[in-house]
């Protein structure tokens, strides 16, 4: 009887540890795979950025010679109209506003982003566009235009501010 109540314990204890070390096994996969599926994520916006297409945009924007929206309005035409200047803010505006929603809702980490983009795109992007984005916010009376892009600007401030390295 002993030896039966004893086998029954051992069984139970058996199983529960299988239980135990599958969960254990499952929850490691889960974070493996969460990590690869934002690497890969990250490395696919990396060769966005690096693409031709959008350094040609970049360089597009870094071109441009304004002093405040009025400026930027007389030299190259209204917001909306189709020049290659609001082709160029719009696109790389863009992009980066999907980045800076994606760390905001920290579906990607943004100190493995910091670690691989740095602070220099964000920065000299944003504050070239900085005063057409808010020109465009107050013409058209809609304080969020582009707000995931000046939020991905400012986390990655707050990183190079704080001596956040690279690593």
């Amino acid at each position: 009887m002993v030896d039966i109540v004893l086998l029954q314990t051992v069984s139970i204890v058996i199983a529960s540890a299988s239980v135990v070390a599958g969960v254990i096994y499952y929850v490691i996969q889960l974070r493996h795979q969460t990590r690869t599926r934002e690497t890969d994520f990250i490395v696919r916006l990396f060769s966005t950025y690096g693409s031709k297409e959008f350094h040609d945009m970049v360089m597009e924007i870094q071109s441009l010679q304004f002093n405040d929206y009025e400026d930027f309005v007389k030299s190259y035409g209204p917001w909306f109209s189709k020049g290659p200047a609001q082709t160029a803010i719009y696109v790389v505006a863009t992009y980066l506003s999907e980045v800076g929603v994606l760390v905001h809702r920290k579906i990607i980490d943004i100190d493995f982003f910091y670690d691989i983009f740095g602070s220099a795109p964000i920065s000299v992007n944003w504050e070239k566009v900085k005063p057409i984005i808010l020109g465009i916010r107050e013409q058209h009376h809609n304080p969020s235009v582009f707000w995931p892009f000046e939020y991905l600007y400012n986390e990655v401030k707050k990183r190079e501010q704080a001596g956040v390295s690279h690593g």
